[in-house]
């Protein structure tokens, strides 16, 4: 079932050319659009669905510093701050609001890696506290549970991921930006050895510069381009509940639930780590690279195989032609189906916490396929081997929050401008150079 999402409506005339063409209108895209059009260019934003329909709407809608890998720190102490601006310069509700974030736990290990985070994170001058099991008992009244410790990240805080992304497009579209959905990009025309175009269903549009920001079918289309892309997909689960009791007064993290409180009473929540993998060709293919973390989260992860994953969805094998319907035609949004395990888990340990929530009930449930890196950081980067294109893809189930920085990074890399952050630890390099990469960091 897909997950609650305000509509964009298309703009007018279609483009034959453009100045940067985006390919996904998720956060990342959609943010890319608003940053290079505020740059004075002219963009055309493609969505082979609807704006934001998968991950992007599909998430926790948590922006947060605290337990972030060190290499994402710049870029999402940026979007933090344009998370606070785009309100205002947009006119657009996105939802956010720096409500700060709690975590609680009775795991020793927790405190011991939230302490060390804390050390490293004060290089930074983030401002993150750690709980006594008193403090942490203050900040989560009503619960059961006697806690350990804790950790809270005040300035950290939450957007509403139904309006992020369509609000950002609706804001690019209004300042000159072109936005088309049910338009799939079906592969690049190249000229010379760079981009000189994209080929969409709808007929081709020049430009010589192209943000790939397709989520889950990243690695796909670029396999099409002889662009190897280690991506690895992981269907997460996220769900509603009903309006109730406000027992739970801000995001709140524990070892049997995460939850955002809604202004109605009604809660989004999941539980932390617990994915499905469902491999194709893509998975296969990529599974040497991937099996470290595979190895270190394999509990978390329940493994369904099937021959479905091999013929449709973005892991599927084979190619297609530019002029024929491609397999982003074929499936317009992603929707996985949601885990029912991970949603009754989720329930159960809300009501055991807090009693209050004895009632409380679910309105709606949703999967969303998460694209993630080996080493669990993004790439945003141009490819040497094909000069126009930057990629932007790979957030690892962290990338709703970081997505006004990483579409600022990717516009800066697509207009050929200075970085925001230094774009050195997103370089697509890293994953096929036989660099050795680090192990994946906190999430």
């Amino acid at each position: 079932m897909p997950a609650p999402l305000r509509y964009v409506q298309d703009s007018a005339d279609f483009p034959d050319a453009a100045d940067v063409v985006i390919i996904g209108a998720g956060i990342a895209g959609a943010a890319a659009a608003w940053e290079l059009t505020k740059k004075g260019l002219k963009v055309a934003l493609l969505e082979k669905g609807l704006v934001g329909a998968e991950q992007s709407s599909r998430n926790w809608g948590w922006c947060r510093q605290q337990n972030r890998d060190e290499r994402e720190l710049p870029l999402i102490i940026y979007a933090l701050q344009r998370w606070g601006e785009l309100a205002q310069e947009t006119g657009e509700e996105l939802g956010f609001r720096r409500s700060g974030l709690v975590y609680a736990t009775r795991s020793e290990a927790d405190i011991a890696a939230w302490e060390r985070w804390n050390r490293m994170a004060k290089n930074y001058d983030v401002r993150s506290e750690i709980l006594t099991a008193e403090a942490a008992k203050a900040m989560t009244p009503g619960s059961t549970t006697r806690w350990l410790g804790g950790v809270s990240s005040p300035t950290d805080g939450h957007a509403e991921p139904r309006l992020a992304a369509p609000g950002l497009a609706i804001a690019a579209q209004r300042l000159g930006a072109q936005v088309f959905q049910q338009c799939a990009v079906r592969g690049l025309d190249i000229a010379a050895g760079r981009v000189s175009g994209v080929l969409t269903e709808r007929g081709l549009i020049k430009t010589s510069r192209v943000i790939c920001a397709a989520g889950a079918w990243t690695s796909m289309f670029c396999r099409r381009h002889g662009i190897d892309l280690p991506l690895g997909n992981v269907i997460g689960t996220a769900f509603r509940t009903q309006p109730g009791t406000q027992a739970i007064a801000m995001p709140l993290y524990t070892p049997g639930f995460a939850c955002r409180p809604q202004a109605d009473g009604s809660y989004t929540v999941s539980v932390s780590g617990r994915g499905r993998l469902e491999p194709g060709a893509q998975g296969i293919r990529y599974a040497r690279q991937f099996y470290p973390t595979f190895k270190s989260r394999r509990k978390n992860l329940r493994v369904n195989l099937g021959v479905k994953p091999f013929f449709h969805g973005p892991e599927a094998l084979g190619g297609w032609a530019f002029d024929r319907e491609s397999p982003f035609e074929r499936a317009r949004i992603l929707d996985p189906a949601a885990d029912a395990t991970v949603v009754q888990a989720g329930l159960a340990a809300m009501r055991a916490e807090y009693p209050a929530l004895a009632g409380l009930k679910l309105a709606q449930a949703w999967g969303g396929m998460i694209d993630s890196t080996p080493d669990a950081i993004p790439v945003i980067s141009t490819v040497a081997a094909l000069p126009g294109l930057v990629l932007s893809a790979g957030y690892s189930a962290h990338g709703f929050g970081i997505g006004p920085g990483a579409g600022r990074l990717a516009a800066d890399l697509a207009a050929g401008d200075t970085p925001i952050v230094d774009a050195t630890p997103y370089r697509y390099s890293r994953l096929v150079d036989g660099s050795a990469l680090e192990t994946p960091g906190m999430m």
